[in-house]
């Protein structure tokens, strides 16, 4: 299979092939790896890859099985971090946790499985997650295709940038704090972050960051990503969280219309910040256009229920403490000792802080928690969906958003992340889905620009059925970053 084949192709499509017969998913997944070779040398997105499980084969009646597992017999990248997958390890981009070894599949990695995506590597992120660029220390920083001088984003951004690149059409992602939705529109790719207790975190863990973290994927286009949350959605016994299962399968949910919907426009974040001004007009591009396609759209204020202050405040808690946690855990598993000396700046900060952070102190924040959630829901008893940029500003530039990790603690650092993602936190504190459709792109910078959507508490099917709409109206499948597999000489 040619890599021009191979990248022209997102999961679903690849799938259908090997479904028919065309192509053989080893072959499939040769033409992976030779995408891989072409490319990660100038993106750094891998941390490490494997010969790929052979895939499960399709049963009885192909067309009909593929009908049930659309993306069977698809190369497929873990991030490493949150997700085990038997006797490999998973070091959270981090030194301190490098050869630690898992014991067996986390429930996430066995839904893996049996959706029949082959898995053959591990994708960066930046030390622990606690950042929205990757520039980790332990493997160097992830370049985004589309200009390899700019960040790929985080923490999911050697997803973000194998996926832009053409070595997968999708990969696992996690999202505490805007880590899908960050890489997804810095890249130019479709993210949606699911609603609390959509997705199993178990059975080790039974919620990430108090609530405020959860996994999927970020893919090329909107039905591979539907395809993926179908595969993974549902809990197993124990889960803190219950939420009902979608009435439909979201890959039906984009054949059907999002009617006419109720939209608040929100242009600028709740930091006091002002959004660049060709996101901004961007975004009000993308107003226009669903007006064109009959929804409502009013311009809108959120009301946070607490000061910026407050919530920044309250995240901080709840990364800083769970880090500190998840640092002593890791000492006593390998016998290493936290210091400054193995953890990068950045992250001994944030676990120097979180030592301090009290039982109280996390109690108040989830307080504060519950001030957002409530003052959020009444927001979604007005409108069907909230439209705003997905970030304030054009991907950086390597090094810029490093440069003050020395010069802040922990709560400094929770700030500073916040401020450059002050559009995507809000969901993963409210526990509400949110997407990012890369609908624009920069002028001058060729940049791609990522626009949000949020919904109310498990409406992923709201939110599918407008990207569909949107994937038709304003498509981006043509655009290809300069970094391509694709365009490689290996065919």
């Amino acid at each position: 299979m040619k890599l021009t084949e191979y990248t022209s192709f997102d999961g679903v499509g690849l799938s259908h092939l090997i479904a028919r017969g065309e192509v053989s998913a080893a072959e499939v997944a040769t033409a992976a790896q030779r995408a891989l070779e072409a490319v990660n040398p100038q993106i750094n997105a891998i941390v490490e890859t494997w010969e790929p499980e052979a895939a499960t084969p399709y049963v009885g009646d192909a067309e009909g099985d593929h009908a049930l597992r659309p993306l069977a017999g698809v190369p497929f990248l873990l991030k490493d971090l949150g997700v085990t997958m038997k006797g490999r390890c998973c070091a959270m981009g981090s030194r301190f946790a490098d050869g630690l070894l898992a014991s067996a599949d986390s429930n996430l990695m066995v839904r893996f499985r049996e959706a029949g995506l082959v898995t053959f590597g591990r994708t960066t992120l930046p030390e622990l997650a606690v950042s929205t660029t990757t520039e980790g220390r332990m493997c160097g920083p992830t370049r985004n295709p589309w200009d390899l001088e700019r960040s790929a984003g985080g923490s999911s951004g050697g997803a973000g940038a194998a996926v832009a690149a053409g070595i997968v059409p999708v990969a696992h992602a996690t999202d505490g704090g805007g880590s899908i939705r960050v890489p997804a529109s810095f890249n130019g790719l479709f993210g949606l972050k699911p609603t609390r207790g959509r997705v199993s975190n178990g059975p080790a863990a039974d919620e990430v960051w108090n609530g405020l973290g959860t996994h999927m994927g970020i893919s090329r286009t909107v039905r591979d990503s539907a395809a993926l949350l179908d595969a993974i959605q549902g809990g197993s016994v124990g889960e803190p969280y219950y939420i009902a299962a979608p009435t439909n399968r979201y890959v039906s949910e984009l054949q059907r219309s999002p009617g006419k919907l109720r939209i608040g426009l929100t242009l600028n974040p709740a930091n006091g910040a002002r959004t660049n001004a060709a996101i901004k007009a961007a975004t009000l591009r993308v107003a226009r256009e669903l007006l064109a396609l009959g929804h409502e759209v009013e311009e809108i204020t959120p009301d946070l229920g607490v000061s910026w202050e407050a919530f920044v405040y309250a995240n901080a808690q709840f990364w800083t403490a769970n880090a500190t946690s998840r640092l002593d855990t890791l000492a006593a598993a390998t016998g290493r000792t936290v210091s400054a000396d193995v953890l990068e700046p950045a992250t001994y900060a944030v676990y120097e802080y979180g030592r301090r952070v009290s039982g109280t102190d996390l109690l108040a924040a989830l307080q504060t928690r519950n001030a957002v959630t409530r003052a959020t829901g009444q927001l979604y008893q007005r409108y069907d969906v909230v439209l705003s940029p997905t970030l304030p500003e054009l991907a950086p530039r390597i090094g810029e958003y490093n440069r003050v990790e020395t010069s802040v603690d922990g709560h400094g650092w929770i700030a500073h992340v916040l401020d450059q993602t002050p559009f995507t936190a809000l969901a993963n504190v409210t526990g509400l889905p949110s997407m990012t459709v890369p609908l624009s792109t920069d002028h001058e910078s060729g940049l791609p620009i990522g626009t949000q959507f949020g919904a109310g508490f498990g409406r992923e099917d709201v939110l599918f059925r407008l990207a569909a709409q949107l994937e038709a109206a304003l498509p981006w499948s043509g655009r290809r970053p300069s970094v391509w597999a694709g365009a490689s000489s290996q065919d």
